[in-house]
Formats: C-alpha cells, structure tokens, sequence
C-alpha cells in the first residue's frame, strides 16, 4: 500500500437480511487549504452511490467531494516468490508438470497421425504396384515392419502419457482445492476512497465517518436450547450467524443486525386485468355436486392462537421473519468476522426461562410420541424465526425451529421422540347408500394402540394423543362423531377437527383408544 493513503479499518457494522452497512472512523489533522486525500483500502464490492463522508463536528472544515476509485492489479505471472508457502509451490509444480504432459500429448498425436498416414500411402503403393507387376516383396515387409514398429512404440507413449496427465490433473485439483481452503487469494481489484476537503481554519485529531453499503454479507437468527435435568426450565441462548465474503476483515467492529428489508419495494403493485366468464352448466352438471378431500395446513402465530390463517401468516416466509416490523438487535461486544464465505455465531444473549414438559403424539403423522417443551417469552424482546440446537441432560438431541415468538408470547419446542412409547394406527370403512333417498354414508373407525415399555417405577406419564377428523363447508355433506362407537370420548375438540386424548401411561400399561365418524352426503354429491 502505498506510503500517502490512510487506513481506514471498519469500526462498525449494521447487518442487513442481504446486504451489510460498512462504517469507517479515522482521526485528520488538516491545516487550512483544499486537502486530497486517499483512505483505504476498502472493499471493492462498495456501491459508489451509497458511499457518504462527514466530519464529526468540525467546524470551518467540510467534505467537498468523495468517490471510489478501484485499481486493477493483474496476479503475478511465473514461479511464486521466496516468501510463497510450499502448498503455493506445489500447485505450480503440478501446472507446469501438466502443461509439459499436455505439449508431449500433442507432439506425439502428431507422430502418430503421420504414421497413420504413412501405412496408408505404403498400402498404396503395395496395391498399385502389384496391380502394375512390379512387385517387391521384401522392401514391402521391411518399410511395413519398420512403420508397424514406430506406431505401435508412439501409440503406447501416447497411451502412458494420457494416464500420467490423467494423474497428475487430478493431484493438481486436489492442491488447486487445498490451497483454495488454505490461503486468502490475494485480490486483483482494489478499491480506496478519494477525498477533497476544505478547511478555513487549522483543525487537529478532526473525526471522519465513511459509510456505504456492500453486498455478499448477511446474518441470520439461530438459537440454543437447554432443557434442565427435571424439565422445569429451560436456558435459551439467542445468536446471530453472519456470513461475509466482501474482501476485508471486520476486526473488533460493533455489530448491530437489522431486519429492515432496505431494497423492498414501497410502491404498489401493478394492477392486471381480471376477466370473468359465465358458462352454461348442462342439467347434469347442476343435479351432481363433486366433492373433493382436500388437505389444509392449519397456520397459527403461536401455540393455542385462534383464527389465525386471517392474520395471513406464512410458515415459509422467505429471509428473516420478523413479524411484519423492523427489529434492531445489538451485539453486546466487538466482533471479528473474517471475509472467508463460512458461517461465524454472534452471541447476543441468555435466558432462563420457566418451562413446562410434556409429550405429544400424531398417530396419523408418525408413530412416535414426542417430548415438547411449552414456555412463554420472558426474555423481554421478541425471538425471530430460527434453527434451534436441542440439548438436554444426554447431551445435543437434534435441531428444531423455533417460530417467531412476540414478547410474553407462548412458544413451543419438541425434544426428540421418547422412545418408551410405541403407538399402532388401523383405519376401518364401510360405505353405504339408502335406496330411497340416495345418501351414501361412509363410517369409520380408526383405533389406536398407546404402549409404554419403561422400567417399573418409573413415574406415570401423559401423552396428549391427537386425531383428526374432516371438516365439511357444504351443507349437503355433513360429518358427525359417533359418540356411541368413541371409546373413550374425546378430552377436547376444536373447529378444525382435531380432537384430544390425555392419557395416563404408568410402566408395561396399554391403552387402546376407539374413534368413530360418520361422512353422509345426499344423493346429488359424488364423494
């Protein structure tokens, strides 16, 4: 770098969901006069639109002009310097070795092409002197033997020289890639930051700003979660993960993370034609009503919310979900983060909360019963949709997710399977249809059989057992529970049609749950 430009390291940054604000500090002494100074170097992925300059409350000095100026420095060419690492020497070892197997490859295709062509200007000759009478017999085998020899002794090099480049392309992948994980490429394009500021007066140690933006940066949420030997508690650590490849180091710069979405559009979408159109249905088509089983996600905000597919909630909300409002985070220390495309944790904070264990089953998903931790968010600040690492007292159990949570809001985290119970699911059907009037009538009987195997004197358990059954929105199709064939009855039901069994499983106990229901549907509605 040369000697007459000032560094300018990064002291803070503001993480984006794509995109990072990079700000720079650095301390001038400028003496009265039109100064042009250089700072850098920076990034070179920098937007030049962005890129803004202050003083920091200097009076009789401003900022008269500021821009990016990038420099293109090409890579050195032939055998690296003395200071280069062996792996480096290694890779151009392996290149010039390829590149000499390359030039022999080609030198003796060659040799073997001519050769080609010199058997068949002998076959020639063979044929048309023999047409002619003018035999020669042995100048005939002496020039085939001696060509034969010659390609077959090409043809073999040929051969050992493909598998020598065939090997030795593969040793230099594997350096090329070694290397590649190993050292920073050194950057061919550089990037500092030209200045020209006016001072009317002497002004020491003035203060100086730069921010701008710069891509190939981002964070993300993720979270830990600890589960206590008695369940009671739960300890979440909330960190942040960010990723950055612009070209520089962020070495003990002030992280602040930011759900803010600075490239979404504010104007409203554009309006399109929508065309209507009326058809004549046949007296066929107005006689039978088809009906179709579709299969609808339940979408909620939280555990226990109601009516929440009209929030228009979306389980697959693309980047950071934040609940519809910007969030500001802060780390709580000066961060490091290397310019190296691999992800690096953030600690923002820990919380014990409060928690409460249970187990929970969906026989109609899986046969496993599993362990789900409810707790309410007393952290004081809202949790963001995130990955979440599971430990309890045997040690990491899996990965969860953790959905956004707003602040005293319930949450919920499932803990693995318990693996002391076992549950088998059969479905029965019959289907009838009156004579006289025509209604089809399907029932169904879905039985289930809860087990636990556990060691005696274990304490008893409950699992929360849930079944569903359809929801009909045409009156000429109704579903109603059999209370008669349900053994037991239900705990609880809802409008989705999901209904509860608590059951109480002690060591080697067995339970066997029956659920009855009927679809009947009148005469002009094919089901």
């Amino acid at each position: 770098m040369p000697s007459d430009v000032i560094p300018c390291p990064v002291t803070a940054v503001t993480l984006l969901e794509d995109r990072a604000e990079l700000e720079r500090a650095v301390r001038l002494d400028l003496a009265p006069g039109a100064h042009r100074v250089r700072l850098g170097p920076v990034t070179p992925l920098a937007v030049d639109r962005s890129l803004r300059a202050e003083l920091d409350g200097v009076e009789g000095a401003s900022v008269v002009d500021a821009r990016l100026v990038r420099l293109y420095t090409p890579p050195p060419v032939g055998a690296p310097g003395e200071d280069a690492s062996a792996l480096r020497r290694r890779v151009h070892e392996l290149g010039e070795a390829v590149r000499r197997a390359e030039a022999d490859r080609d030198r003796t295709a060659s040799r073997v092409a001519i050769l080609d062509q010199l058997l068949a200007e002998l076959h020639r000759d063979i044929a048309e002197g023999t047409g002619a009478g003018e035999a020669d017999p042995e100048r005939w085998t002496a020039d085939l033997d001696r060509a034969y020899q010659e390609h077959t002794r090409h043809t073999e090099a040929l051969r050992l020289i493909g598998r020598q480049l065939l090997r030795e392309g593969e040793q230099l992948r594997q350096a090329e890639q070694a290397l590649l994980e190993a050292e920073e490429q050194p950057l061919v394009l550089s990037a500092f930051v030209d200045l020209v500021i006016e001072a009317s007066a002497p002004v020491a140690a003035a203060g100086l700003t730069l921010r701008h933006l710069t891509p190939c940066a981002l964070w993300r949420p993720a979270y830990r979660a600890e589960l206590s030997a008695g369940g009671g508690s739960l300890t979440l650590q909330c960190d942040a993960v960010a990723w950055q490849r612009t070209g520089e180091d962020w070495t003990g710069a002030a992280v602040t993370l930011s759900t803010a979405r600075t490239t979404l559009a504010a104007e409203p979408p554009a309006l399109g034609e929508d065309v209507l159109l009326l058809v004549d249905r046949t007296p066929e088509e107005r006689r039978t009503i088809e009906v179709d089983l579709r299969e609808v996600e339940i979408q909620t905000v939280g555990p226990g919310a109601e009516d929440a597919a009209e929030t228009g909630f979306d389980a697959a909300v693309p980047g950071v979900d934040d609940g519809g409002e910007a969030r500001v985070l802060t780390a709580p220390a000066p961060v490091t983060v290397p310019s190296d495309g691999r992800p690096h944790r953030i600690r923002l904070g820990a919380a014990t909360l409060p928690a409460r264990t249970g187990y929970s089953a969906a026989p109609e998903l899986s046969s496993l019963v599993s362990q789900v931790v409810s707790f309410r968010n007393s952290t004081g600040q809202v949790l963001l949709s995130g990955p979440v690492d599971l430990v309890r007292g045997s040690g990491f159990v899996g990965r969860g997710e953790l959905r956004f949570t707003a602040v005293d809001a319930p949450a919920e985290l499932s803990f693995g399977s318990e693996d002391t119970f076992r549950i088998t699911r059969s479905v029965e059907e019959s289907r009838d249809t009156a004579t006289l009037t025509g209604r089809t009538v399907i029932a169904r009987t879905v039985r289930l059989a809860v087990s636990r195997f556990a060691p005696p004197g274990a304490p008893p358990l409950v699992v929360a057992v849930r079944e569903r059954i359809p929801v009909s929105e045409l009156s000429a199709v109704d579903v109603r529970l059999d209370k008669e064939r349900c053994s037991p009855p239900p705990d609880e039901s809802d409008a989705e049609g999901v209904l509860r069994y608590d059951l109480t499983l002690g060591p080697d106990e067995r339970r066997t749950l029956t659920l009855g229901y009927e679809i009947s549907a009148a005469r002009a509605v094919v089901i």
